[in-house]
């Protein structure tokens, strides 16, 4: 008989991942133990880490992480620290 496959064990964890998409010549890298940011100019960087520790502060505040957290709590916490989710118009494409 054969054997069925095993599962991978590992554990899955929720990460932010910021990507600032303006640049100054400089590569900039910030991790943190939920969050990588890479890339933008020193303000969109500085920017992106200050809403990612508010994010985790705020999380932490409420007894939650982001693992913990339902994705209507979580876009509740980002948009009270100035994040929008953005909602891409139609493809004229299609």
């Amino acid at each position: 008989m054969a054997e069925a496959p095993k599962k991978n064990k590992r554990r899955q964890r929720k990460v932010l991942l910021g990507v600032g998409l303006d640049s100054d010549g400089h590569k900039r890298v910030t991790t943190g133990p939920n969050f990588a940011l890479v890339g933008g100019t020193q303000e969109t960087h500085e920017c992106m880490v200050e809403k990612a520790v508010k994010i985790n502060e705020k999380l932490a505040s409420k007894g939650k992480t982001l693992d913990t957290v339902s994705s209507e709590e979580f876009e509740d916490v980002a948009h009270s620290v100035g994040l929008k989710r953005h909602i891409p118009k139609e493809n004229d494409c299609n």
